[in-house]
């Protein structure tokens, strides 16, 4: 009975053969081999995608790995699955996407940019005031007020003068009294008769001989603007037509007569105008102490202009009467 079970075949192979020690206590010796478990089916498709074969330490082995743009791996996520708030920003900024129209925006902001600070640049040096006090911008607000005045009483005057005209019972000897007193203005103003009146003594000093021309120029402009009437450089009288020009060697030429420092303007004119005027940040005086000159300004109750210019007879003008 023992050599028919020997006989048998065993599940793992052909029959022993009789008497060999292989049959001897095979079941005995050997445990029995356990049957492997079938191999589990490919992934099955979950709502139509694959299902992804993760291992123990919870990486995919069947999904490749992401990359950005640039070959990076994207941001890794923290412990729990779930990316961090600056994995998220990173993610939304790289790789940059950017098309065509957002460029041509973008450049036409930095074009934009670019001109408002030039501009922007550009006024604040081309203001004078930009660092004036508020006592000095209080000041030039008055002279302009003072000019407004000024100018509206010329209006009053000049209105009733023609009131006078039209209401005198004698015109014509009303009209010659006018006359009279235009020409007296007008020559004043023209140089050709002297005059008198409150206004300023300004007086420059030049030690190093660096002023030019311009300089007195810029002074004499400056001074009309503040309402002068007459004005003279020592002995030469300023008018509509007076020019100034650099001369040879030290001082300049005024209407072509040499004017040598200290330059010393005699001025008719209001003096709560003519030397605010000449102190305002930026303006006259500060500029000729830039240029290393001294400059002193001094109001006086009586200036005296005597300084007289030829009358010269027009060629060709004529006076019309209607």
């Amino acid at each position: 009975m023992a050599d028919e079970r020997d006989e048998r075949e065993t599940p793992d192979g052909p029959p022993a053969p009789k008497g060999s020690d292989r049959s001897r206590g095979a079941s005995s010796a050997r445990p029995a081999k356990t049957p492997l478990p079938p191999e589990r089916p490919a992934a099955r498709e979950r709502n139509g995608e694959p299902q992804e074969r993760t291992t123990a330490d919870g990486s995919d082995h069947d999904r490749p790995q992401e990359t950005g743009g640039s070959g990076t791996p994207e941001p890794e996520a923290d412990g729990t699955g779930v990316q961090t708030g600056r994995a998220r920003l990173l993610a939304g900024l790289w790789p940059l996407r950017v098309n065509r129209n957002q460029l041509v925006v973008a450049l036409l902001l930095c074009v934009l940019g670019l001109g408002l600070a030039i501009q922007v640049r550009q006024t604040s040096e081309d203001s004078a005031l930009r660092g004036a006090r508020q006592e000095d911008l209080v000041r030039i607000l008055d002279e302009l007020d003072d000019r407004t005045t000024r100018l509206g009483d010329e209006k009053q005057r000049l209105e009733k003068q023609r009131s006078e005209l039209e209401n005198s019972s004698d015109q014509a000897e009303e009209a010659r009294k006018q006359t009279e007193e235009r020409e007296r203005q007008l020559g004043v103003l023209a140089g050709t008769v002297a005059a008198e009146g409150p206004g300023i003594h300004f007086e420059i000093g030049d030690p190093s001989d660096a002023l030019a021309a311009d300089k007195l120029l810029d002074a004499i402009q400056e001074l009309r603007a503040a309402g002068a009437e007459a004005i003279q450089i020592n002995d030469v009288r300023v008018v509509a037509d007076t020019y100034f020009s650099d001369a040879d060697g030290k001082g300049v030429r005024v209407d072509g007569r040499r004017v040598s420092p200290p330059y010393s303007f005699d001025v008719i004119g209001k003096p709560q105008d003519l030397e605010p005027a000449l102190n305002i940040p930026g303006g006259v005086v500060q500029t000729l102490r830039k240029e290393q000159a001294t400059v002193t300004i001094e109001q006086s109750e009586k200036i005296v202009v005597d300084a007289l210019r030829t009358a010269k007879r027009p060629d060709y003008a004529q006076s019309s009467s209607r």
